[in-house]
């Protein structure tokens, strides 16, 4: 039976991600597979290759056929390398950088938020509103009057109120 090391594809359309398996060649390419060995994922930056060497050996070994493309993935890994005998066997894997802990950004955040200046940054719509609509000097000379409305309403409840304790 010829055993092949080669990709099957997974993921959806235009996102592709393979996985990288022991098969025999006269399957199909998503069909049943003798052993599971790594994953490719393109699409990432750098490319995520996950490959668990010592099986890639044992089927390099025992005389499976990589497909170029898993070719070129032992080659990056350094497996092929160290399957062959040749120097470099460390490959020129790029890893990414690890991602920054939620925890820490959050607490940089706050540092920042409270170094901020305390002061009322939003205006209040209806009193933007008024403001746009009447020009400076009609709004200066009716301020006054407004107020003195919002003063004589207290007074006008307790007269009400007074009324009410005498009828009972």
């Amino acid at each position: 039976m010829a055993v092949k090391i080669r990709l099957k594809r997974m993921g959806k359309i235009r996102v592709p991600q393979y996985r990288i398996v022991v098969v025999d060649s006269r399957k199909k390419r998503d069909g049943k597979v003798i052993e599971e060995i790594g994953a490719y994922r393109p699409k990432e930056e750098p490319s995520f290759i996950s490959v668990t060497s010592e099986r890639a050996q044992y089927w390099l070994g025992v005389g499976a056929q990589p497909t170029e493309a898993v070719a070129a993935i032992l080659k990056i890994t350094g497996d092929w390398q160290k399957f062959k005998g040749l120097p470099g066997a460390e490959g020129t894997l790029k890893v990414a950088e690890p991602k920054r802990d939620k925890l820490e950004i959050f607490n940089e955040a706050l540092k920042e938020a409270q170094n901020e200046p305390k002061g009322a940054a939003v205006t209040s719509k209806k009193k933007a509103d008024k403001a746009e609509e009447k020009p400076a000097d009609e709004a200066k000379a009716e301020a006054p009057a407004e107020e003195k409305p919002a003063e004589d309403a207290p007074a006008e409840e307790a007269k009400a109120d007074e009324a009410t304790a005498e009828e009972a």
